[in-house]
């Protein structure tokens, strides 16, 4: 119980702040976020409070302990975000994407074959 006493300190959910996900309190920093900074890019606790100051290592702790608490429901959260990047991207496409497309485009109708 003093636990997750602790971790309440450092971790709020408040419906209507970053979508009503878990995130460090008084900020917008989100669980997930200290989770993909920490898994997937390799970054240690101190790193990650040295890249945001506003936040202490007791916080970024907090957050990675809530989410090896809720390792379910933060995974799915962090699915349904990629999947909503993934189609709000095939519905629209990068526009430096498309230019590029466009010159290559006018390239290779230039360039001798």
């Amino acid at each position: 119980m003093a636990i997750q006493t602790v971790i309440s300190e450092h971790i709020e959910i408040t419906p209507g702040v970053c979508g009503g996900k878990p995130r460090i309190a008084g900020h917008r920093i989100k669980v997930q976020d200290v989770v993909i900074w920490h898994e997937r890019m390799g970054m240690s606790p101190d790193e990650i409070v040295y890249h945001y100051p506003s936040i202490t290592l007791a916080d970024v702790y907090a957050a990675l302990a809530y989410y090896h608490d809720h390792i379910q429901e933060i995974r799915q959260q962090m699915d349904e975000d990629e999947k909503f990047v993934r189609e709000l991207e095939a519905k629209t496409p990068s526009l430096v994407q498309q230019k590029l497309r466009k010159q290559n485009v006018k390239n290779d109708s230039i360039s001798p074959r």
